[in-house]
């Protein structure tokens, strides 16, 4: 082994992989985003080094995100098409050849990502299954076998609220033992609906979610969605990560239970970047708006907590979160500004790009700036990769630049110029040096006459202690009339680390002391299984339950079965406050509509007073309905000048009254599904709304609705008869308004799900 790996290996002892059980897997392997010291760091050492500029295989499909590669398949996250036709593509690969073993399509839907904004981000691999884990920019997050089959799969936009942002900054999932983290800005219901940036540990190999984490905070600090991806590691004997949010927050949350540690607030918005971890501080990177000075972006360390049960700070109560920590852990700052890009760790030495192309190289330690070099007029996203003194750096213009960094400056080693811009971070792997631009994906070669890696620090997961709680899997259910669901229980430390199944627990229903609505779940406990009647109500709520002495919670939605009506007349007390909250189990929905009454009769309303949710989505039923037909009066408040946009959700399509542009419009995304017809809208005007989705059975489908002003009779024809050549097969029903700026409100009443005939 070379001097410099064990230079490296000593200076990121702190640093491993959030997969390292086996720390042989990350030998002849690259598994995660930001590879096996989570810090863009590779541990293989080259002799005879040259690099070839002749790319060993292209394949022309744009991409923006990173190549993951395990036992001589690489995953790669594509797109290809333009418009109507563009869809994402998880692709398996052989490593050396780069032909395509499977690949697996998948269309946006109900996103309002622009411009191609698709791949940010990368697939993680589970090296025990060697499943493929893949979370797309529309929040479909699937686990694939090695051979492409389908093991679970969560729309996270139908099932969990998230919301979806026109920057498509997707991310990547993240493994650590028998938990895959994700993450994205939600609002959900109970508790989880105000919109906040979360993240949600799901059981790899079921799907099953096992906690889910609200560690920031919410609007003026929320902007934004995050993609930084969670750095994992063992200290004061909890198993945690580290992240950046879309409120402006480094966070610490224990990755077993979730729980909220502490967190560092930055800025007002996004921290897209990953931190990385040195010794005990934690180094990272944003471009939003600083807290104490009117300058934007800052580079910065900060020193981490000695003991985590006690950090210090207190948690904001108006807020909610983690306890934020003091402004006196901040080691060392320098102002650059830098949205995307992420921190590269090696040697003592971390290396950033600014947003203008110009790259820093710090002393980890005290964070002087050792040297500086303009290497392009703009950088965005991708983050260097260091391998046996090269830094490898694709830059946003489609320069592909090699830097020799090891003496106290640098030297070029290469300038490649590559088709399309450099968006994704590189992936290196067996002396091969993968990079997807904008419209291909190359594989370089790193000539050698022999490849050594460097041994991986060693990873201790913590220590289990007594048992002190129960934790429920799912910790979150989601029943119909009729249906019914098993509930593993475990027994588990202060920690959260698991000591093994706990017996059949007794069941009570639990209504927390800081619940703002008092409900209950219309479900019973047989056992650790709950079931919902055929008669069921719409309902929400927790259970509590106390198995061998100790206590866990689950809490869960009866959503209705169809047929379905809603005229919102009886259940809702308007009182004082002049309204009511709309059903609690529907998602999203409880700050974003309120029960009003209007001209004699209760109706739904669209909030005004957070901009955040001026897009509003909110579901009603179940993710996997289909072959079911939608019905709705409509109306939009404003004038002739001014109106909002009103509709609903059927099988993932919109179906709206587009106000200010008087028409009837069918969307999925729209830069990838559209189409409208006339039809006169005045506001203040109750309209009837009815749509069906009808799939054939080559996968094409048609997306009918009719309008009418309400109370005449229903026309026989369809207004607008829109055709998808690969229709949405399935999806949950919904209700939609948009309000530009949040200036005019909209108005649904006497909602009908009925099944197709």
């Amino acid at each position: 082994m070379k001097l410099l790996s064990r230079v490296l290996l000593v200076l990121c002892a702190a640093v491993v992989s959030a997969q390292s059980a086996d720390p042989g897997v990350h030998k002849e392997n690259w598994i995660a985003w930001r590879g096996p010291l989570q810090n863009g760091s590779s541990l293989e050492s080259y002799s005879d080094y040259k690099f070839n500029t002749e790319p060993v295989w292209t394949d022309d499909i744009p991409g923006r995100g990173t190549p993951v590669i395990y036992n001589g398949r690489m995953y790669s996250w594509g797109y290809r098409g333009e418009t109507t036709d563009l869809e994402e593509v998880l692709q398996a690969r052989d490593e050396k050849t780069g032909d395509i073993i499977w690949e697996k399509p998948m269309r946006d839907f109900l996103s309002d990502t622009v411009y191609n904004r698709y791949t940010i981000g990368a697939a993680a691999i589970d090296t025990e299954t060697e499943n493929v884990i893949s979370a797309t920019t529309y929040g479909v997050v699937t686990c694939y076998t090695k051979d492409g089959d389908i093991v679970w799969q969560h729309s996270m936009v139908e099932r969990f609220g998230r919301l979806t942002f026109p920057n498509g900054r997707a991310g990547a999932p993240v493994i650590d033992g028998d938990i895959c983290i994700i993450r994205g800005v939600t609002s959900y219901w109970g508790a989880d609906g105000p919109a906040r940036d979360r993240f949600f540990g799901f059981d790899k190999n079921t799907g099953e979610l096992l906690w889910s984490s609200t560690p920031g905070v919410g609007p003026p600090y929320l902007k934004d969605s995050s993609f930084s991806n969670p750095t994992i590691e063992t200290r004061n004997g909890k198993r945690v990560f580290y992240a950046g949010t879309g409120c402006g927050n480094i966070v610490c949350v224990d990755v077993n239970d979730g729980t909220p540690l502490w967190r560092y607030q930055i800025s007002k918005g996004g921290v897209n970047s990953s931190p990385v971890i040195y010794k005990d501080m934690l180094i990272c990177v944003h471009g939003a708006e600083n807290l104490d000075t009117t300058e934007a972006g800052r580079m910065f360390a900060i020193k981490l907590p000695a003991d985590y049960d006690n950090p210090g700070g207190e948690v904001d109560p108006d807020q909610g979160g983690a306890p934020r920590l003091p402004a006196d852990v901040e080691v060392w700052r320098h102002t650059i500004e830098m949205f995307t890009s992420s921190p590269t760790l090696a040697d003592g030495k971390v290396y950033q790009f600014d947003k203008t192309g110009t790259l820093y190289c710090y002393k980890a330690e005290t964070g002087e700036v050792l040297w500086e070099k303009k290497l392009s007029n703009e950088q965005l996203h991708s983050s260097p990769v260091y391998a046996d003194g090269k830094l490898y750096a694709p830059m946003y213009p489609g320069e592909f630049v090699i830097l020799d960094v090891t003496g106290e400056e640098h030297e070029f080693v290469e300038k490649i110029k590559l088709d399309g811009n450099c968006i994704g971070s590189p992936a290196l792997c067996n002396g091969k040096v993968y990079v997807h631009t904008t419209e291909k994906l190359y594989c370089f070669e790193i000539e050698n006459s022999g490849i050594t890696w460097a041994d991986m620090p060693e990873d201790k997961m913590p220590e289990a202690g007594e048992a002190s709680k129960l934790l429920s899997l799912p910790t979150d259910v989601l029943l119909q009339g009729g249906a019914s669901e098993e509930v593993k229980l475990y027994k588990a430390d202060a920690n959260g680390v698991r000591l093994g199944e706990a017996g059949v627990a007794e069941w009570n229903t639990f209504i927390p002391p800081t619940a703002r609505v008092k409900a209950t779940m219309d479900a019973s406990f047989e056992g650790n299984t709950i079931s919902a009647a055929d008669d069921a109500a719409l309902s929400a709520g927790a259970w509590k339950g106390e198995a061998d002495g100790l206590t866990g919670f689950v809490r869960g939605r009866v959503i209705s079965n169809i047929p379905y009506t809603e005229d919102f007349e009886t259940g809702y007390e308007l009182g004082d406050k002049g309204f009511d909250f709309p059903p609690l189990p529907w998602i999203g929905a409880r700050l974003k509509w309120e029960v009003r009454e209007l001209e004699g009769n209760k109706v739904l309303q669209k909030t005004l007073d957070r901009v955040l949710f001026q897009r509003s989505l909110s579901f009603i039923g179940h993710p996997d309905l289909s072959n079911y037909t939608v019905k709705a009066d409509v109306m939009t408040d404003g004038n002739r000048r001014i109106k909002s946009v009103v509709g609903l959700i059927n099988q993932r399509y919109i179906i709206s009254l587009v106000g200010n542009s008087n028409k009837l419009e069918v969307s999925s995304n729209y830069e990838r599904f559209e189409e409208s017809v006339p039809f006169s809208i005045s506001p203040n005007k109750w309209y009837t709304l009815k749509t069906r989705v009808d799939v054939a059975e080559d996968g094409s489908g048609v997306v009918r609705a009719k309008a009418w002003v309400k109370g005449e009779p229903e026309p026989d024809a369809w207004t607008i008869e829109a055709k998808h050549d690969v229709a949405h097969k399935k999806g949950a029903p919904g209700l939609f308004g948009f309000a530009p700026q949040s200036q005019k409100t909209v108005y649904i009443d006497n909602i009908e799900i009925t099944s197709n005939e």
